[in-house]
């Protein structure tokens, strides 16, 4: 029997998954087809232990009693007892033909019983009962009918189809020793691929049936424990396989689906509100590590595509940069006294080449090397320079005298002359010829030391930091995104660009300037109100003229070692501070964008002014 069985399993395997017209079952996947190809096998000595001898229970006839053994073969015959003792009807008709070979009643009778036996024996692998096919008794009736016709093609066929079941309980067996080991087979070969292939060839095995149910609780169970770790993309995988165990019974699968959307909906949600809420106020210490730290979890968390994970990163970088603001953003901070200090513009974050290209006309080496520089955040700078207006709310709030009100002098231009002269009493209160100057036109003759003194005074005020400008700070706002010889491009600035010498300005007695843009006016022969004039592409005003503006750096000659990082080259006690910007009395050399010039930290004059910049 087991010669036989090695050669009929695979055969039988295969044919019994086809011949079954339109309810054939889907083509193997490669685990079970490397299961039906003896990749995996069961062995010989895992098959079940049944014996396939039987004797014939002795049965004795003789001519007086043959008569009555033949009609008590007959009943037995007709309740369907045909082996098991001797008054069941195949030991009494081989009783009766041996005393008498020639009846043809018993041989017609044995028939009958062999035909019944075939029944019984088919009926029984037929059968699926929770526990499945019941082997004991198919291997008692293949062993009768071994025993009572071996040659005969009805034996053959059944003892093929036992051998069949004995591989399909095996595969029974080995898929819950697999099961009990956690092998599920959901990527290769396991307890699913051994449930799968017993289906394959016994549809409806209701023991199959309850692993494949096992094995899909497993997974389920998987798919909870890596959901409860944060790990939905492994519970996802395990979801998936176990949708395919039992796809015509997709509830519990879909329930667990359902619970995971939900777990990790609620999870991205929580990490994506944890993130933006941290980020309202990104300068408390650890604001900007923690909701890196969330962003990192949400990235994780989330599913591929979810567009909170680009927006909670496009929000981290933006407060990184800048703060609780926006590119681009106006805005003006609360004063402790009352009111708004000046309105401030964000420049938008970025890097660009400082100073000019050896061959730019005009050119000088306070301007070289040309080098990138690169902010690491984004800062505020004042939309207009400071006016009159602005620094006397200053001086009325803290009694603070000017540099040039306690040397009692400033410089001045005389119109008579046409130069700049020193001049008694004048002060941040008078215009560039001396006269009181208007709130709105930018406050003239204050030195460094006044400006940052303005600053501390704005710092304290609004709790925010308020300093000069970097000079890398001051030429990229004043470029604006461009890196041309002027701050407008080319040639001569457009209209409204600039308060700068043009050959159409005069002056109050009909003075023209000697060198100055052919052709361009602005209509202001000095200082002009600072709101006059178009902002630049960063919302900027009179940055390419009007006054010039005092910059924290000290001066250096040159930019051999400069900072990269947009910072100050500061020395403490430095008397040579750079003064950034064209001025309303300009050369066009000196309206350049990389335009820059050194001035002692205490000169007050008509021509340079204040322009201050706030931290974010």
């Amino acid at each position: 029997m087991r010669v036989l069985s090695g050669f009929l399993l695979l055969p039988v395997l295969l044919l019994a998954a086809c011949g079954q017209g339109d309810d054939a079952p889907p083509a193997p996947t490669e685990a079970e087809a490397r299961l039906r190809r003896g990749l995996v096998s069961v062995s010989e000595d895992e098959m079940p232990a049944y014996a396939l001898d039987w004797r014939v229970p002795p049965v004795v006839v003789d001519a007086e009693s043959l008569d009555d053994a033949r009609e008590r073969a007959h009943a037995a015959l007709d309740d369907g007892r045909l082996y098991q003792d001797g008054d069941a009807a195949i030991p009494l008709y081989l009783a009766i033909l041996k005393r008498a070979p020639d009846d043809e009643a018993a041989r017609a009778g044995l028939g009958k019983a062999r035909a019944a036996l075939y029944a019984q024996g088919n009926a029984v692998l037929e059968s699926e009962g929770a526990d499945g096919v019941d082997l004991a008794r198919a291997h008692e009736i293949a062993a009768v009918a071994r025993v009572l016709a071996p040659d005969a093609q009805e034996t053959l066929d059944y003892l093929a189809r036992v051998d069949t079941a004995d591989r399909l309980q095996a595969l029974l067996e080995h898929g819950e020793e697999e099961l009990a080991a956690g092998n599920l087979g959901e990527t290769g070969i396991g307890a699913a691929t051994a449930f799968r292939e017993v289906l394959r060839n016994r549809p409806h095995d209701a023991r199959a049936m309850q692993g494949l149910a096992a094995v899909e609780s497993q997974m389920i169970a998987r798919a909870e424990t890596a959901i409860a770790s944060g790990d939905y993309e492994g519970a996802t995988t395990w979801l998936d396989a176990a949708a395919t165990l039992r796809p015509q019974q997709p509830e519990a699968v879909q329930d667990a689906r359902r619970a995971l959307a939900l777990q990790r909906e609620a999870r991205v949600a929580r990490l994506y509100a944890n993130v933006l809420q941290r980020l309202l106020a990104p300068g408390e210490f650890g604001a900007l590590k923690a909701a890196q730290a969330d962003i990192d979890q949400l990235r994780a968390v989330a599913a591929s595509g979810d567009a909170r994970v680009g927006r909670a990163e496009a929000t981290l970088t933006r407060a990184t940069r800048y703060g609780r603001h926006r590119p681009g953003e106006h805005f003006a901070d609360a004063l402790k006294s009352g009111g708004k200090g000046p309105e401030l513009v964000v420049v938008p974050h970025g890097e660009f080449l400082m100073g000019a290209p050896k061959e730019e006309l005009d050119s000088s080496k306070a301007e070289w090397p040309q080098h990138t520089v690169r902010f690491a955040r984004g800062f505020a700078m004042a939309r207009t320079e400071t006016s009159v207006g602005e620094f006397r709310r200053f001086v009325v709030a803290t009694g603070h005298r000017t540099r040039a009100e306690r040397r009692g002098y400033s410089v001045v231009y005389d119109e008579r002359s046409g130069n700049f002269v020193l001049r008694n009493d004048i002060t941040w209160r008078h215009d560039y010829v001396g006269r009181p100057a208007s709130p709105d036109l930018p406050v003239l003759h204050v030195d460094a030391s006044d400006a940052e003194a303005y600053a501390n005074w704005l710092s304290e005020e609004s709790g925010q930091p308020y300093r000069l400008p970097h000079e890398a700070e001051f030429e990229y706002a004043l470029r604006a995104g461009g890196q041309s010889r002027f701050p407008w491009g080319l040639g001569i600035p457009p209209r409204g660009g600039g308060n700068l010498t043009g050959s159409l300005d005069r002056s109050p007695s009909g003075r023209r300037w000697g060198n100055a843009f052919i052709g361009y006016g602005d209509g202001y022969w000095g200082p002009a109100p600072v709101t006059k004039g178009r902002a630049n592409a960063f919302g900027l005003q009179g940055m390419a003229g009007n006054v010039g503006e005092w910059m924290m750096d000290c001066w250096h000659q040159g930019y051999r070692r400069a900072p990269a990082d947009g910072g100050a080259w500061f020395n403490p006690g430095c008397r040579s501070r750079v003064v950034r910007g064209g001025t309303w009395s300009s050369a066009p050399a000196q309206a350049r964008s990389a335009w820059r010039m050194s001035q002692a930290h205490d000169i007050t004059n008509a021509r340079t002014g204040i322009r201050l910049v706030r931290e974010i």
